[in-house]
């Protein structure tokens, strides 16, 4: 049985507050790259519709060269709360681009230096700036003075187990401006491997005066719950716990909000929510999207019968169409023929 204690139900109860900006859920869902995008933001909100959104995350030497901006800064005028999370190693350009989000209606810019992959930290971006937190500092003191919406951060706990330094690094970005700061309990090195070090988060809370927002492992309600109890953090943030289950930032909110657990949604319900997803995805993007739909689709097909070879089936889809098929027989069959859920791993991606 989960619950909640007064302390916590007391002061989660109020608005987050992030600089002068305000949103009703302290359960944000965490930009991933290749999956955020306007599609399957709208299901998350469909079930959190007071949760912070972000976009996946943008590359400022990208929008600094381009005549038009990418489809993955695109928000919907009607999607708040939102926030369009930008990286890069240049004040400059990302002074330049937190310009261009606001443009598009950002309520935040987020800035990405916690993201692992070689590609971008080779090139001075994501994790790599905690290796140059004098190069953090001016990032974020560009872009504080370029725009007036607040500017956030999001980053990991360090780059190896031997050079964690978030304490001084998240104290530098406050000093810098930044009026929230995410902490992905993981050092780079460690990757998506072994338990998040939530106690680092825990540390981070008790030096800034800023909102800490908790993420890594929060794949429950009862992991968040746990996460908040034990960091003290403002909230939390979903990001492969949200992977072919776009219900777990509501249901994380819900529980938070009311001290009551929604009813999960049964294997049926999923997989019509992902029929649902692939439908928006071709209808947004057309033949790309029904390419990027394959992945949602072996995601939302896990823990039940039967599961293991409707995800291969799922992974070659040509077109809309066959995917709709493919689901429709899963969805009978498991209705006449009942269902049961069985353990699976969980899903890997990367998270920024």
């Amino acid at each position: 049985m989960i619950s909640l204690s007064p302390h916590l139900k007391a002061r989660l109860a109020e608005p987050l507050k992030i600089g002068h900006f305000e949103v009703k859920s302290r359960v944000l869902q965490s930009p991933l790259s290749g999956v955020t995008d306007l599609v399957f933001r709208r299901l998350v909100r469909r079930f959190a519709p007071d949760s912070m959104m972000y976009t996946e995350m943008v590359n400022a030497t990208g929008l600094h060269y381009v005549k038009q901006l990418p489809k993955i800064m695109e928000v919907d005028p009607n999607e708040r709360p939102i926030s369009i999370q930008l990286f890069d190693c240049r004040p400059d350009f990302l002074a330049e681009a937190a310009k261009m989000a606001v443009a598009e209606g950002a309520d935040t810019v987020d800035i990405n230096m916690g993201c692992p992959v070689n590609k971008i930290t080779k090139n001075g971006g994501g994790s790599s700036l905690l290796r140059d937190p004098e190069t953090a500092e001016a990032i974020v003191r560009a872009v504080v003075q370029a725009v007036d919406i607040p500017v956030t951060v999001k980053t990991r706990i360090g780059w190896t187990e031997n050079e964690i330094n978030i304490l001084d690094f998240a104290k530098r970005m406050e000093d810098a401006g930044a009026k929230m700061i995410t902490v992905h309990g993981r050092t780079r090195a460690q990757g998506y491997n072994g338990p998040a070090k939530w106690e680092w988060i825990g540390r981070v809370k008790e030096i800034l005066s800023i909102p800490v927002i908790a993420n890594g492992d929060m794949f429950s309600v009862e992991a968040a719950v746990r996460c908040l109890e034990q960091t003290g953090a403002d909230g939390v943030m979903c990001s492969r716990g949200t992977l072919g289950y776009p219900f777990l930032v509501g249901e994380i909110d819900h529980f938070l909000k009311t001290g009551i657990e929604k009813i999960k949604p049964t294997p049926i319900e999923r997989l019509e929510c992902a029929r649902e997803h692939l439908q928006m995805l071709w209808e947004y993007k057309g033949d790309r999207g029904v390419r990027q739909a394959r992945k949602h689709m072996t995601w939302y097909s896990k823990g039940f019968a039967g599961a293991a070879e409707l995800r291969g089936q799922l992974s070659v889809i040509e077109n809309v169409e066959q995917g709709v098929v493919i689901l429709d027989q899963a969805i009978d069959r498991l209705t006449h023929s009942g269902w049961q859920e069985i353990e699976e791993a969980e899903s890997q991606l990367v998270e920024v």
